[in-house]
């Protein structure tokens, strides 16, 4: 059965004391409705509707970035989750297949939940509820079953004291056939507590319908919602948990795991170590045999076999590491090609660039990239050799075997095998020393 997602993401998050929609405070690198429609792409959904609100254009804005297939309804005004999903309606007119609601502020349901739950719709449920069995139920819609039939959900504001007992809790996520969900949702009132339209009242519907109704039991922490910073803060805790344990498992080692950061999309291979203190953003692979040393910041890079970075490097967006290449202490590496074999080991900055196999960059060396309007890039050859202290002022190449001497500031290129200098020449003063420190102190004392 062809499936569709309905995200709500149109509340105002006001707990968050924040100008920022809810939805688009990050865990891991992520924005919080990211991390739901990645749980929701288990489902392979042919069509993804997201309903905003709050802040509606930045969300929209952020939602191009990682799903340009994703269509937007508008929600004007909150008047519950029954009026948000049926904002979707229009943008799921001729869908035939079954619709998933999902939450931009629950991050953490998981792809294999949400297909247990298709396969319950698959075996004659009219009407699915993800629900948990609750440590502490607190304010949670309470879900009233009949063996494996669930009759009803009822808001903690209108529960009674005996239905608050119960322990198995309302997520709110939801699947129905699309059409029958619109249809039931035209049929659900305000008569509440709060004056709302509720989604929950779906299922007591589809009752009165002699429609089927049934539960879908996950573990309490993957319906973790986020309403607050705490919230927030505990949801990277539970995600660094669970990255964390899913690298080891996987074979990679953690010499210190609390101490490692990963992003959302962080993959290690086998046998990579990461010493402590060690961050991954967004858009980093690692390949198996890779050692990652203390107090390195990685984003947007691809690291091959067998190769060491840091301590205390910075990898940016757009660098790709061959096999066996080494980039040391203080050094940052930016849009970059770094061959097989080739070093970079001390206090340099290389962007724009592309170094060549079993090519040395000597200490201090930068590549100037930008002249204050845009950026140029620099070639090094294959096994050539940098001085210390070069600067390579781009555009610029360096050619296969050759050499700058150090101290160089290199503005032409340098062909195969030559070696470059361009520094002032040396002059040494006999004695200038003391006669210049002794008239600076005596100026000193006359003062």
């Amino acid at each position: 059965m062809a499936a569709a997602l309905i995200v709500l993401a149109a509340g105002q998050g006001s707990r968050m004391k924040s100008e920022r929609p809810k939805v688009l405070h990050e865990v891991a690198g992520a924005p919080l409705l990211r991390h739901a429609l990645l749980s929701g792409a288990a489902l392979e959904p042919v069509r993804t509707v997201v309903v905003v609100g709050h802040g509606g254009e930045a969300v929209e804005t952020a939602l191009r970035g990682f799903d340009e297939d994703a269509v937007v309804a508008v929600q004007t005004e909150q008047r519950g989750t029954a009026h948000a999903v049926a904002q979707a309606r229009g943008a799921l007119e001729g869908f035939d297949g079954d619709a998933f609601v999902l939450y931009g502020d629950t991050p953490f349901i998981e792809g294999e939940t949400l297909q247990r739950m298709a396969e319950a719709r698959a075996a004659g449920a009219d009407v699915v509820v993800l629900g948990f069995e609750a440590a502490d139920p607190m304010r949670y819609g309470r879900l009233v079953t009949d063996g494996d039939r669930l009759e009803r959900i009822v808001e903690f504001k209108d529960a009674t004291e005996a239905e608050r007992a119960i322990r198995l809790c309302n997520s709110g996520v939801m699947a129905c056939d699309a059409a029958t969900m619109f249809s039931l949702i035209a049929e659900v009132g305000d008569d509440n507590a709060s004056g709302e339209f509720y989604l929950t009242d779906l299922p007591a519907l589809a009752a009165k319908r002699g429609l089927s109704a049934r539960v879908v039991v996950c573990d309490e922490s993957e319906t973790l919602g986020v309403n607050t910073r705490m919230d927030l803060a505990a949801a990277e805790a539970a995600f660094q948990r669970r990255a964390r344990a899913a690298a080891m498992e996987n074979g990679a080692t953690l010499v210190d795991p609390a101490t490692v950061h990963f992003a959302f999309d962080t993959h290690l291979g086998r046998d990579v170590v990461v010493e402590p203190h060690v961050v991954f953003g967004p858009g980093v692979t690692v390949e198996s045999g890779a050692t990652i040393r203390a107090f390195s910041h990685l984003e947007g890079a691809h690291v091959s076999e067998a190769c060491v970075v840091g301590p205390y490097a910075r990898l940016r967006p757009g660098t790709e590491l061959d096999r066996g290449a080494k980039v040391g202490n203080f050094v940052e590496v930016k849009a970059a090609q770094v061959d097989e074999g080739a070093k970079i080991n001390h206090l340099s900055y290389v962007g724009d660039a592309h170094v060549g196999a079993h090519a040395n960059v000597g200490a201090g060396t930068i590549t100037c990239n930008y002249d204050g309007v845009g950026k140029h890039r620099t070639t090094i050859g294959a096994h050539a050799f940098i001085g210390s202290n070069t600067m390579l002022v781009a555009p610029v190449a360096v050619g296969d075997e050759a050499m700058t001497g150090s101290g160089s500031v290199v503005t032409r290129d340098v062909p195969d095998g030559a070696l470059a200098l361009s520094r002032a020449r040396q002059e040494n003063k006999d004695g200038m020393a003391r006669r210049l420190m002794a008239k600076l102190r005596a100026a000193k004392e006359a003062r």
